[in-house]
């Protein structure tokens, strides 16, 4: 995406430094923020293209910085955590982050991931631009009961009601009701949707399947579509 704007929110100064200099090198309008709340402030005044949010923050934490921005915009945020433990990356998954990276890191992979994250939002974007100027559509429509995925807006529907999905929850919903019956392993489905390349760990399946059940099934606590196969996976049954 070309003169993206990235929004850097960190406390280190050194670390400020070294990333507002890389970005900018690749191309990129760099804007920084050092606390959560003028984290906050920037995202809703100058509605960056991306963000690189630092857990540990003063004031507002990441996490809280990620949970409030994520109600009010769908920017791509790649949260920075010191931390190795798990439980950290799955909090961040559950909060609306999109991505993730351990300190310490080396610029190359952030910029990788920032590049990889932006390409998403445009392909998403130029997806929902032919889909609204195409004169002539060919839907093609998966259809269970009343859940009806619409494959060519990249749209789920539960009688009748539109539900919007994350890309990484829509695709994994497509990939399971492709496989209707059929037992898939948390590892199968995280290199089917998510790549060989994805390092998060299986518990990030679990986190878009709880996402999935809230907005597809009658009671996500007694899941009656995405069925959970003790000590293996999932299986679809529609």
């Amino acid at each position: 995406m070309t003169n993206a704007k990235v929004l850097i929110v960190e406390d280190e100064p050194a670390l400020i430094e070294t990333l507002d200099y890389s970005l900018r090198k690749q191309g990129y309008e760099v804007l920084t923020a050092s606390d959560g709340r003028k984290a906050l402030d920037a995202a809703r005044q100058q509605t960056p293209d991306l963000i690189v949010l630092d857990i540990m923050l003063p004031g507002l934490d990441g996490f809280e910085v990620c949970r409030i921005l994520r109600k009010e915009m769908n920017v791509p945020i790649i949260m920075l955590t010191a931390r190795t433990e798990e439980v950290d990356k799955v909090v961040g998954l559950e909060v609306g982050a999109d991505d993730y990276l351990t300190k310490p890191f080396s610029m190359r992979e952030l910029i990788a991931r920032v590049k990889a994250n932006l390409r998403r939002v445009r392909i998403d974007r130029e997806e929902a631009t032919a889909s609204a100027t195409q004169l002539v559509a060919v839907t093609e429509r998966m259809v269970f009961g009343d859940l009806t995925i619409d494959l060519s807006r990249r749209e789920v529907s539960v009688q009748g009601n539109v539900h919007h999905l994350k890309p990484k929850e829509f695709d994994l919903l497509v990939f399971l009701a492709r496989n209707r019956g059929i037992v898939l392993s948390r590892d199968l489905i995280l290199e089917r949707v998510w790549g060989w390349e994805f390092d998060g760990g299986s518990r990030t399946v679990d986190v878009h399947v709880r996402w999935l059940r809230e907005k597809i099934e009658s009671d996500p606590s007694d899941p009656q579509r995405i069925v959970t196969v003790r000590g293996i996976g999932y299986r679809f049954e529609g």
